[in-house]
């Protein structure tokens, strides 16, 4: 090694990888002065000489490395999660026998549902041969035409009808009459005055005012007809047009009406008031 004493002391000198290692420009310590207290690094028997120790060893080479300590490994997750792996390991077990227990159960459920078929087709069935037959039997019954039906259903002269406070008899018909008074106060009809002689009854409990105008007249052709009210008041004891009657009184007139020459009176609906839901009775039977 050719190795130089540092500048101003009679130390031995620092090795540095081989070469003389010397302040910068060779210069000494000020005042030649050592290190304070002229003491020794720790652990080597080396001098201070205002900077570190090289690490470097005598021959020039650095120390050998420690030996390597791997990273602990980390264990498997399902190691780590004991309890998780448990219970998924349940899970697929019951799910698989679940499974299996399920499969068994096709065949047996087959013949129910045939039977259940066949059960609803026959009861569809026996439904189509009722509504045939009920149908069968309520045409033979109601007759040809429901016109008949009806007519017959439709209560005529001399049956008491009822409606609201009122029960109504219908006792006459008299058509192509040409004019009703006398000759000091009548009234000619502008057709044929078609007079219909009615009694009236009161059922309820209390008086109830029967007026002329809530009757209504239909003819043979569908048309509807109201009362000639002053025409009802020529008549001879004619009150019915608008008269009181008290409950359990009853009182007989005369509606009349002005018809066209040659119409036929077919029914008549009677109200006991305007709001009253009305009666039909036909004027033909």
């Amino acid at each position: 090694m050719n190795a130089q004493q540092h500048a101003g002391n009679g130390q031995n000198p620092v090795q540095n990888n081989g070469q003389t290692d010397q302040t910068p420009g060779n210069a000494q310590t000020p005042g030649n002065a050592q290190a304070p207290g002229n003491a020794q690094t720790p652990g080597n028997g080396q001098q201070w000489h205002g900077r570190q120790p090289s690490p470097y060893n005598q021959q020039g080479h650095l120390p050998p490395a420690p030996p390597y300590v791997g990273a602990p490994q980390k264990k498997n997750w399902f190691l780590r999660h004991k309890v998780l792996t448990g219970l998924g390991a349940l899970l697929l077990v019951g799910g698989g026998a679940a499974a299996a227990g399920g499969g068994g159960d096709t065949s047996t459920d087959t013949a129910p549902t045939q039977t259940s078929s066949s059960s609803a087709e026959s009861s569809a069935a026996q439904s189509s041969s009722s509504a045939a037959t009920s149908g069968a039997t309520t045409k033979a019954t109601t007759g040809a035409t429901p016109e008949a039906a009806k007519k017959n259903t439709t209560p005529g002269l001399n049956t008491p009808v009822r409606d609201g406070k009122f029960e109504f008899t219908v006792t006459k018909v008299q058509t192509g009459v040409k004019s009703v008074g006398d000759q000091y106060l009548g009234q000619q009809a502008q057709g044929q005055y078609v007079l219909i002689t009615v009694t009236v009854k009161n059922i309820g409990d209390k008086p109830q005012t029967m007026f002329d105008s809530n009757q209504e007249l239909t003819d043979a052709q569908g048309r509807t007809f109201s009362p000639d009210s002053t025409a009802a008041i020529y008549m001879k004891n004619n009150d019915i047009w608008m008269k009181e009657i008290n409950p359990g009184n009853q009182m007989s007139g005369t509606l009349v009406y002005d018809m066209p020459a040659g119409a036929k009176p077919a029914s008549i609906e009677l109200h006991d008031s305007m709001f009253s839901g009305g009666t039909k009775v036909s004027l033909t039977q």
